[in-house]
């Protein structure tokens, strides 16, 4: 049997690789089929089933190269063993990243489920809801394996130093040392998923970089992966001065509990604002996490709850 595939929407170099690399790891898979690529064309001759086969794997392929900016032989194997199939990835139900200890790292509930697909659809995602859901932790898994897979240059951490005014300059030691205390819980995640001697390597060559919301005016952020943490702690004009660096081939992943706002006026949040006013732009995903999602110690659950209602009680 003999099947013809084009190509269409996109340059067959993409796909199949400098020097054909790529297309030559795939057809690894497929020894007993021969397989010819003319341009944009490739012509199949063989079994019915590995001409199948070969088809729906490489459609999985060139939608992988949609998500991406560009391939690599690691992608063919992963397509092969599951792990990186975009069809598990729209569903939210992937493997998203193994962590230091091996064990893999999967959203563990609907709204991180949510989210991960809201990753896949979207360049600017805003995760919302309290402490323990796991949001942070999810952006970070996400930004590791974009990282990893090469579909990102770098990874850029921010969170308000609320606590210090913004006045890094008056805290001891160099920048890092500076935000360090409020961007712990980021580099514990980080600390999860890449090894200890490999974070510090890219924090010293910036594919990770720690950048305060402070200094990030003037700056356009391309090719990043980009996280604000706590950001119901930015007021409009923060969150607006933010979003605006967004380079090409960008994430912008905005995370923050709207019930833990530390500004000294609390009106002054800008997050719930800005996520009304840009609610109607394509491209942009929000997720709301609620209690039920929480996925830290079962005790944590009954603790949001009871300050829930403890407001609840003294608003009425």
């Amino acid at each position: 049997m003999k099947k013809t595939i084009k190509i269409e929407g996109i340059e067959p170099i993409e796909i199949y690789g400098a020097g054909n690399k790529i297309l030559e790891e795939f057809c690894t898979y497929f020894p007993s089929l021969k397989v010819v690529a003319r341009g944009n064309e490739i012509i199949l001759d063989g079994k019915e089933s590995s001409i199948q086969e070969f088809s729906q794997r490489f459609g999985e392929l060139v939608e992988l190269r949609h998500h991406k900016m560009n391939l690599t032989p690691f992608d063919v194997e992963n397509i092969f063993d599951g792990s990186s199939s975009p069809s598990n990835f729209i569903d939210g139900e992937a493997i998203i990243v193994h962590g230091t200890d091996g064990k893999p790292i999967r959203a563990r509930n609907r709204n991180q489920q949510e989210m991960v697909k809201a990753y896949f659809n979207s360049d600017l995602i805003f995760a919302v809801g309290p402490a323990g859901t796991g949001k942070t932790y999810i952006a970070i898994a996400l930004a590791v394996r974009a990282l990893k897979n090469r579909e990102i240059k770098r990874i850029i951490l921010t969170r308000p130093a609320v606590e210090a005014g913004e006045r890094l300059g008056f805290l001891p030691g160099d920048l890092k040392d500076k935000l360090d205390p409020y961007l712990q819980p980021l580099y514990d995640a980080l600390g999860d998923m890449i090894p200890s001697r490999k974070l510090q390597d890219f924090m010293a060559d910036g594919t990770i970089q720690i950048a305060p919301l402070a200094y990030m005016r003037g700056r356009t952020l391309d090719h990043a992966c980009v996280i604000l943490d706590e950001a119901q702690n930015t007021n409009v004009g923060q969150l607006k001065m933010f979003l605006t660096r967004m380079g090409m081939n960008a994430k912008f992943i905005v995370t923050g509990d709207a019930t833990q706002i530390d500004l000294p006026n609390r009106e002054d949040s800008g997050l719930l604002k800005g996520i009304n006013m840009l609610k109607d732009i394509k491209g942009i995903s929000t997720i709301f996490f609620t209690n039920d999602d929480i996925v830290r110690h079962p005790l944590v659950t009954k603790i949001v709850n009871a300050f829930d209602k403890s407001k609840e009680e003294k608003d009425s």
